[in-house]
């Protein structure tokens, strides 16, 4: 006598094609994964879950916030939310605050930034990408306040997670970090800028490092001769003779740009420009690095 067969009621439901990528992710509100759990190997949820949606919102259309006063006293919980989704939505207001009432953010922009950094390293594409916007606006509100002590390490580590998006495959995730870090080189003084990119300009990862030197290229255009002198002249060109040599062409075309920075800053007020800039590389650079030098001014 043959057996019936039981229903599997747990089986799987056949997970539905990934969507293209849009400026609006769609998103369950039903239940929300812990924020910093990738859990894109779990079962979809059932069909008849509602969805709702997360906007890319451009500054510009960003609003200021009604009663900020009362409302900055919810953000570290929203903030400190386990649902993806609210941390998003308290990014954007972050946003808002920092566009609109920066002084009621300062007190808590350390962490702040903290979530930021945790959010970049978030797989959740959405909720990368909602920090890296938070960043750019971030920059342009507190500028070189920045470098206070109070926050100067969690800059150090945002910096660091701008350069690794923008080292990235996600072209969507990659041009964003891409358009944060010249907002951040556009709003911070250059020199101390300079001291805290530097060590990226020799990081392992060489799509790090020539998105590091593209920064510090925009960095030295900005300065002029006194501030090249007080990072050092000699390290800038060094520096550059280093990165002439890499792996990836955009690290090369960036050092390319620091040596004509300092090359028009050096010889600004000199006649003989080609013979003082000859006499100061070979004083200073091997004799390789010297003609590298030498023939990338020649050309102007």
């Amino acid at each position: 006598m043959a057996m019936a067969l039981r229903p599997i009621d747990n089986a799987l439901p056949t997970t539905p094609e990934r969507p293209k990528k849009q400026t609006k992710v769609p998103v369950s509100i039903q239940k929300q994964p812990e924020f910093g759990v990738n859990d894109e190997n779990q079962a979809p949820l059932p069909a008849a879950t509602i969805d709702a949606t997360i906007d890319y919102i451009y500054s510009e259309n960003l609003k200021p916030i009604s009663d900020p006063d009362f409302k900055i006293l919810s953000l570290n919980e929203g903030l400190d939310s386990k649902d993806w989704v609210k941390v998003c939505e308290s990014l954007n207001n972050v946003r808002r605050f920092a566009l609109y009432h920066s002084a009621l953010l300062v007190p808590t922009l350390e962490k702040v930034m903290v979530v930021m950094v945790k959010a970049m390293k978030n797989p959740r594409s959405a909720l990368c990408k909602t920090s890296i916007m938070a960043s750019f606006d971030i920059f342009k509100a507190f500028g070189d306040s920045l470098f206070d002590s109070a926050t100067s390490a969690a800059f150090d580590q945002l910096l660091l997670q701008l350069l690794l998006k923008a080292s990235q495959d996600k072209r969507f995730v990659c041009e964003e970090a891409d358009r944060t870090l010249n907002t951040m080189v556009q709003s911070l003084t250059p020199l101390p800028l300079l001291q805290k990119l530097r060590a990226y300009a020799s990081h392992a990862n060489p799509r790090v490092r020539a998105k590091a030197a593209v920064s510090v290229s925009a960095c030295v255009s900005k300065m002029g001769l006194e501030g090249m002198k007080d990072y050092g002249l000699v390290s800038l060109v060094k520096m550059a003779a280093d990165l002439l040599n890499d792996r990836l062409p955009e690290a090369r075309e960036a050092a390319r740009g620091i040596v004509l920075s300092v090359y028009n800053a050096y010889t600004e007020n000199e006649e003989e420009k080609q013979e003082i800039w000859l006499n100061f590389c070979q004083s200073n650079l091997t004799p390789i690095h010297a003609q590298s030098m030498v023939k990338i001014t020649s050309s102007q």
